[in-house]
């Protein structure tokens, strides 16, 4: 509104200044007289002052009418397109000039001006792969996702311009959380530009979120040969990929391609800990304990974990304490201090009914980085040496309020998983959980605070003694070990 009235304002004041000018000039006195091949001509300043525009006027006829000239000389020697250059330069002059000024708006964030602009190059030029998408992204930038959804489709017609076409249509419909769409989008751009690194990612993105692991593992290695992902990433993200196409490896009716798929993935990366527990649970199917064995001793020696303790204990699940104290041994030869190592050893001591072993193997863990694991293993230390029921309690109490120790977290989001996936169900990132101590200590275990309960059985407590009033509380029986931490859990 205000820009309106400025111009009506600016138009009446030229206006003005133009009949002050010609009044000026027919009351000025004097002539000018031009004499030329005996003709005398006498004009005044205000005839003068018309004279000099309409010789301009003529001047600029006569050069137009000499460009039209040269150009049908040159159309009659053969240039077909003479004729039609010569009308259309005006309109690529100015059709020019609007695409550098819808550029300049864009590029200043002025969605509006550089639509408006845009439509004016699109009316003037004839050119689609400029000016289509041109106003494609002015009109995302001014909010019009329909407009700009029909460019992108107009820009679909070309060949050299379908893969901007079909890329703007993704990032729109990943804009609008259409991931089907989006996910069609994107296999028919790789189609068309399979180096493509930003449309890998995506569509790698889309896949896992979907959980198509065999068409993600094609997208990963269609990476690995553009040379955009180094060889030791893709031996990782190709291990998770393919665990998840062994999810069902432990299946009656699985086939024997996804029995050796864990298999597979456990050779590509040993140190993947789910690959390693899968791959072992599928030659205990098959009655292979040696490579069973292999299996874990390899990926305990590279991370030790609770659940590579619990597929070993499976190897052999009938055994004496004794005896499995003796083969766990083996497995946790490499990494005797590790704090797995000693909780792990503990429980068997504690299985075996060798407390004193348990407290040794346990060492100063409760006190120096006490878990709910820790000391409840500490709690079941003083109850089988005897010591008194406050005693005890009192280890189960810190329990109830202690950290739960080491859980599956994203390096991304610090989220907490109960279980390890290949992707964060709080962020959506892939291969981003790792087994580390979270920062906060509050929430369910990981683990369930588990304290592999095929290796801790029940066992009869002491008898308690007799206190004087007030009768102390009954005390059970049997102590569960794996009871005292669900209880702190």
């Amino acid at each position: 509104m205000l820009w309106s009235l400025t111009k009506v304002l600016v138009f009446v004041a030229v206006l003005a200044l133009l009949t002050l000018g010609a009044t000026f000039l027919l009351e000025a006195g004097g002539a000018v007289r031009i004499t030329a091949a005996g003709w005398e001509l006498s004009l005044g300043p205000l005839q003068l002052l018309i004279g000099v525009l309409v010789l301009i006027v003529v001047l600029w006829l006569v050069m137009k009418a000499v460009g039209l000239l040269v150009a049908v000389l040159r159309f009659a020697n053969g240039d077909e397109t003479a004729i039609s250059r010569y009308f259309d330069r005006n309109r690529e002059r100015k059709g020019y000039q609007a695409l550098s000024e819808g550029l300049l708006a864009l590029a200043a964030g002025e969605g509006r001006l550089a639509l408006a602009r845009a439509r004016k190059a699109e009316y003037y030029l004839d050119d689609p792969a400029l000016t289509t998408l041109l106003v494609a992204q002015a009109a995302e930038a001014a909010g019009d996702t329909a407009r700009a959804s029909e460019a992108y489709k107009d820009m679909l017609a070309a060949p050299h311009t379908r893969f901007v076409g079909i890329r703007g249509l993704l990032q729109q419909k990943l804009a609008e959380g259409d991931t089907a769409t989006a996910l069609k989008l994107a296999e028919k751009a790789i189609e068309l530009r399979p180096k493509h690194t930003e449309t890998q990612d995506i569509l790698l993105r889309l896949q896992t979120e979907q959980r198509d692991w065999k068409g993600a593992r094609a997208t990963l290695g269609a990476k690995l040969k553009a040379g955009t992902l180094p060889k030791d990433v893709y031996r990782r993200r190709d291990a998770v990929l393919a665990l998840q196409l062994a999810a069902t490896v432990l299946d009656e009716d699985a086939t024997i391609e996804a029995r050796e798929a864990a298999i597979e993935a456990n050779k590509q990366s040993p140190d993947l800990i789910p690959a390693a527990v899968m791959a072992a649970r599928s030659y205990i199917n098959k009655d292979n304990a040696k490579n069973a064995t292999r299996v874990l001793k390899k990926a305990w020696d590279a991370k030790p974990h609770p659940d590579l303790a619990a597929a070993f204990a499976e190897i052999v699940p009938d055994e004496s304490p004794e005896a499995r104290i003796k083969r766990f041994k083996t497995l946790v030869a490499n990494h005797p201090d590790h704090e797995e190592t000693r909780l792990l050893m503990a429980e068997l001591y504690i299985t075996a009914e060798d407390f004193p072993a348990a407290r040794r193997s346990l060492g100063d863990l409760a006190e120096k980085h006490p878990t709910q694991r820790s000391i409840a293993i500490m709690a079941a230390i003083e109850r089988g040496q005897g010591a008194d029921d406050a005693v005890v309690r009192g280890w189960m109490a810190r329990a109830l309020t202690a950290p739960r120790g080491a859980r599956w977290c994203c390096d991304r989001c610090q989220a907490i998983h109960a279980k390890w996936d290949p992707i964060c169900e709080n962020c959506g990132g892939f291969d981003t959980l790792s087994w580390r101590e979270p920062p906060e200590t509050f929430g369910p275990s990981a683990t369930g605070a588990e304290l592999l309960p095929l290796l801790v059985k029940d066992r009869p407590a002491p008898a308690p003694e007799p206190e004087p009033t007030p009768p102390p509380p009954p005390e059970p029986e049997v102590i569960d070990l794996e009871a005292i931490v669900r209880r702190g859990g």
